[in-house]
């Protein structure tokens, strides 16, 4: 089923005049008139509705789901082009509630702070599209990218962040530590990805003072790789926490 981003007002009118994005999307999808499609907010709700001609018309209520029981972070040192545009779609596909873009001192990305906010622009249309095409019914925050210092500031507000870093000792893999760090009694989580050239040894031992280490496996992944096997494998661990410890059985969703 075709899905649209609209506004909240609109779910809740029964003939919808879409936004000048969401009409121009409908007109390249050419639905048939009597197809239905469905509207979503990001903010938790969503409602059918039927194509007549050049309108739509509502065919049930609003349905609203409420927000992730538990909240994801992705802080990860922006890439390159292309490379981060995917990272943010991958994100948005795995879960995440919030994403933030960093520049550490090592990133090739350089943006001054004039252009940070465009930057920021464009990436919410990449998760917004991520989001209404992997039936997604939250969009999550993307910020405007932070500089190191501000970054470690947000981790600071997250009950627990892993980052992947080699330490010495070696850190536990990922999923060992995620296991040992009794997440199932935090409500946000969050995962630290360095840049291509890794964090400046001052870098990591700032952010090993607040965060945990744990390792990514034996080979040297590129950014946007260990951006999404740390979210893979965090989301999924998120994912069986909460099914074995709601009495309801769910799993991200809480009721």
């Amino acid at each position: 089923m075709h899905r649209l981003l609209v506004d909240t007002v609109s779910l809740a009118q029964e003939n919808v005049t879409l936004p000048k994005d969401a009409a121009h999307h409908l007109n390249v999808l050419r639905p048939k008139p009597g197809e239905q499609i469905e509207l979503f907010d990001g903010k938790g709700r969503t409602r059918r509705y039927v194509v007549e001609g050049k309108s739509i018309r509502a065919s049930g209520e609003c349905s609203t789901f409420a927000p992730p029981a538990v909240q994801v972070t992705l802080f990860a040192c922006v890439t390159k082009g292309s490379r981060w545009d995917w990272t943010v779609e991958k994100a948005v596909e795995l879960g995440v509630t919030r994403i933030v873009p960093v520049l550490s001192e090592r990133c090739i990305v350089r943006l001054a702070s004039g252009e940070r906010e465009a930057k920021a622009e464009r990436w919410r249309r990449v998760a917004e599209d991520a989001a209404r095409q992997s039936d997604a019914v939250w969009l999550p925050k993307v910020l405007a990218p932070v500089d190191f210092p501000a970054a470690l500031e947000l981790v600071k507000d997250c009950g627990r962040v892993f980052v992947g870093a080699l330490t010495n000792p070696p850190p536990r893999p990922l999923l060992a530590a995620v296991q040992c760090e009794s997440v199932q009694a935090q409500k946000s989580l969050g995962l630290f990805v360095g840049p291509e050239g890794d964090f400046t040894p001052a870098e990591l031992e700032a952010l090993l003072e607040i965060a945990v280490p744990a390792s990514f496996g034996p080979t040297i992944l590129r950014a946007e790789t260990a951006a999404i096997f740390g979210l893979s494998v965090l989301m999924g661990a998120v994912h069986e926490i909460m099914v074995q410890y709601s009495p309801c059985k769910q799993s991200l969703y809480s009721s």
